[in-house]
């Protein structure tokens, strides 16, 4: 059959890294404006997809194949760093998550859990995926429970 009546399939809106193939995390601008370089900034329009996979080395991308790699961000992020912050609002750390899950009680998560539903919490814009990070915090704290 000739190529040229093949139907192509049609945009669904979601995104695969180029590099790796992981389904990518849409972004607006925020994230964007906040994490890559003013050099590289250009390299994407007002949006884009955040590269999940933590050893990829593509931190966003775009649907013309552009990318932003993550030696071009202007501070580590998580999950492309485990030291960096998982909050990029307040700052909590893997580390943190780890001492929780080896304490009797869950402390640093329970204050960021009531800080996540305050003004201050700017995940849309501060996160490096434009999400909240509860749901990350929350997976990472019961598989490390889980494993003590």
């Amino acid at each position: 059959m000739n190529k040229a009546f093949v139907r192509e399939p049609d945009f669904d809106g979601r995104a695969f890294c180029p590099r790796c193939g992981a389904l990518g995390v849409p972004v607006e601008h925020g994230p964007l404006d906040v994490h890559i370089k003013p050099e590289s900034r250009n390299k994407m329009g007002d949006s884009a997809w955040f590269c999940n996979f933590p050893r990829c080395d593509v931190a966003y991308f775009n649907l013309f194949e552009a990318v932003v790699l993550v030696d071009e961000l202007s501070a580590p992020v998580y999950p492309k760093d485990l030291d960096a912050p998982m909050c990029a609002c307040f700052g909590l750390a893997y580390d943190d998550v780890e001492a929780d899950a080896q304490a009797e009680k869950p402390i640093c998560i329970r204050e960021l859990f009531a800080k996540s539903k305050s003004a201050e919490a700017r995940c849309a814009k501060l996160a490096a995926d434009g999400r909240c990070c509860m749901p990350t915090v929350q997976e990472l704290y019961m598989r490390l429970k889980n494993q003590s």
